[in-house]
């Protein structure tokens, strides 16, 4: 069924942009590593903080959708003219928000961001269609659908903030605003997306045993609910912060619990894999900065901090948004496009490569992607809250280097399974890539 084969050129163009947008995030930091300043709610610094979260995060979050949607989800999402003119439409969306925030235009940013929403809604009423007749278990679908239902939130809060700051008629803080923006896109979006689509990962991954069960929708119930109460608690009734925060805790405590449930469930390793697998390491360490971010969070929900409450903000962004969203994004690609690279070679042969879609993971690119950013996050942790120019330009260095070699990876895969990156494959029927 070619729907259900991910060999559009569509994923490959997301990941490029994606790429290119933290990259100029961490240039930025290192011509200028004293932008950032003392606070982080300066328009060149929220510009900087968009390159992450748009083409980044969102972006390689739509563009792996075209390649876990067939393979995880059973979606058909074979890419057609409407999701080139989307791609085209966040691109050209996306350039306009983060110019805009730059010069300190607000207007435009908000027309802008409408483009960048059109696109994720078009992905997201294909996905919402598709999972309608999904065999995946319906605790899956609920978090991919409540994670798209968020982010047009998300989206439609950032457009109103962007009105409000000409025009004053939300009637709230705009740095409170701001937080709830920010905590819908992360923890609604991008969070509940990854938990999501981790139910089905990593027992590919690993692989192991699939789960299923209502159990696995307590995460996404624990995380909406504790997400509402946040978001209403920042916008005007401070005392809900700790319950909207342990509500939070509590849906990535069940999150862990069933991955734990996953990893005890293991079967036989893919004998082409490579002994060590570094981009599945990543993942380790960035759940490790989640567990950072929560415990950080938790102390800011519950109010501790005083004098060093700003320090403990850095840090919770730089865990939470660098360490765990921005890092097992990396780590899931180094594992998600070895299946692209395979599926898109044999639309262009016309039959299975003669690469094992295993085989094409290597330590040669995975492990020094590793290495730097495994060196550059707590780097970034350190310099920021500290002001350090020089730990701030180190940890960029870090972090532009493992981005750089994270996309000549993803290009040397489709290459070792002879598929040309820059050519739009026709889509053909398949067999298993695994072996």
């Amino acid at each position: 069924m070619k729907e259900l084969a991910p060999s559009s050129a569509l994923p490959l163009a997301y990941y490029i942009v994606a790429h290119a947008g933290l990259a100029l995030a961490l240039l930025v930091l290192v011509v200028d590593p004293a932008l950032p300043g003392a606070s982080f709610y300066h328009p060149r610094m929220v510009a900087l903080v968009h390159l992450v979260t748009i083409p980044w995060l969102s972006g390689s979050i739509l563009g792996s959708f075209y390649i876990v949607g067939p393979l995880a989800l059973r979606v058909p999402m074979a890419a057609g003219k409407g999701d080139w003119i989307a791609f085209s439409s966040f691109v050209f969306g996306t350039i306009g928000m983060v110019g805009h925030f730059w010069i300190n235009t607000y207007d435009g940013m908000a027309w802008s961001a409408g483009f960048v929403s059109g696109a994720i809604a078009w992905v997201g009423l294909r996905a919402w269609r598709g999972l309608r007749e999904s065999p995946a278990p319906w605790p899956v679908s609920l978090h991919v659908a409540l994670a798209f239902f968020n982010i047009l939130a998300a989206a439609s809060l950032g457009i109103l903030i962007g009105f409000d700051r000409t025009r004053g008629f939300l009637g709230v803080s705009p740095l409170a605003a701001m937080f709830a923006h920010a905590h819908i896109a992360a923890v609604g979006w991008a969070t509940m997306m990854v938990v999501g689509l981790s139910y089905r990962l990593i027992p590919m991954i690993l692989p192991a045993a699939m789960p299923a069960g209502s159990r696995l929708a307590r995460s996404a119930w624990l995380l909406e609910a504790g997400l509402v109460i946040l978001v209403f608690a920042l916008l005007g009734a401070p005392a809900w912060v700790p319950l909207g925060t342990l509500l939070i805790l509590a849906g990535l405590g069940a999150f862990v619990t069933q991955i734990r449930t996953i990893v005890q469930r293991r079967l036989p390793r893919p004998p082409a894999l490579p002994p060590r697998d570094w981009s599945t390491w990543q993942m380790h360490v960035a759940f490790v900065w989640l567990l950072v971010a929560a415990v950080v969070g938790a102390a800011l929900g519950f109010g501790v901090g005083g004098e060093s409450r700003l320090t403990l903000m850095w840090i919770y962004g730089v865990a939470g948004l660098i360490g765990f969203l921005a890092q097992i994004v990396t780590g899931m690609q180094g594992r998600l496009v070895p299946f692209y690279a395979w599926y898109r070679a044999f639309g262009a042969k016309g039959g299975p490569p003669a690469v094992a879609a295993n085989a094409l993971p290597t330590p040669r690119f995975a492990r020094p992607v590793f290495v730097l950013w495994t060196a550059g996050v707590p780097l970034l942790a350190w310099g920021l809250p500290t002001g350090s120019e020089l730990l701030i330009r180190l940890a960029a260095l870090c972090l532009l280097g493992g981005t750089g070699l994270g996309m000549t990876y993803i290009v040397h895969m489709l290459r070792s399974a002879g598929a040309k990156p820059g050519v739009l494959a026709p889509t053909s029927g398949s067999r298993s890539p695994g072996r």
